[in-house]
């Protein structure tokens, strides 16, 4: 069994991805992790994002079981994985990961941008979540200062908004829901009410 949950920046699509698979008995992997994983071996290496040779070195190299999630979480990291995620070169490197965690039994739920589109076609369930860019931008901004960090509400819309526009335009599984995907937009959803209402899209479908 395999659920695909795909969305832009801040649209919920993490949360949800963690409660189905607990919900549901299956693993989970935020896909996002591994391109900011690689974003910030090249931030810490003094390397170009765009460099292609280094962000595919850095993308091999990569063991998911040493990411620290919070450090890889920061604002300043995601907005460089969306740069180093238009790497085709990078995409194909990490796909073949994605795709032997998705095959494992018992299955698994994966959220990204790419997911029901290029990373898992075939999967069972599809689920596209969209949220108000400015929503996303206050979640954004109450998650970065319950963490301590600084949050520029205005500036973290402003990037939302660039990063929206470079993943839908993008050469390379540019950010679109996938034909038979269903929307959810939690834009007036709490996280519990999101909850729940993925999980009955999931019942709904008749798979689990």
């Amino acid at each position: 069994m395999i659920i695909a949950i795909d969305g832009p920046a801040a649209s919920g699509k993490g949360t949800l991805g963690k409660r189905l698979a607990a919900h549901f008995g299956l693993r989970h992997l935020d896909t996002g992790l591994i391109y900011r994983a690689v974003a910030k071996a090249l931030l810490d290496a003094g390397r170009a994002l765009d460099d292609k040779t280094q962000a595919v070195a850095a993308a091999r190299a990569l063991d998911p079981g040493s990411f620290d999630e919070k450090i890889l979480k920061g604002h300043a990291i995601g907005e460089a994985a969306s740069i180093v995620s238009a790497i085709p070169e990078v995409r194909a490197t990490l796909l073949a990961f994605q795709r032997d965690f998705a095959a494992a039994s018992p299955g698994a739920v994966l959220d990204g941008r790419d997911i029901g589109t290029v990373v898992c076609p075939d999967a069972e369930v599809k689920i596209f979540v969209v949220a108000a860019p400015e929503v996303r931008a206050r979640r954004r901004a109450a998650e970065l200062k319950a963490a301590g960090q600084p949050a520029d509400e205005a500036a973290i819309l402003e990037d939302i908004r660039r990063r929206d526009e470079r993943d839908r335009t993008r050469a390379v599984a540019p950010l679109k829901p996938a034909p038979d995907a269903v929307e959810l937009d939690t834009s007036h959803l709490d996280v519990e009410a999101a909850v729940s209402a993925a999980i009955a899209l999931v019942e709904k479908a008749g798979r689990l």
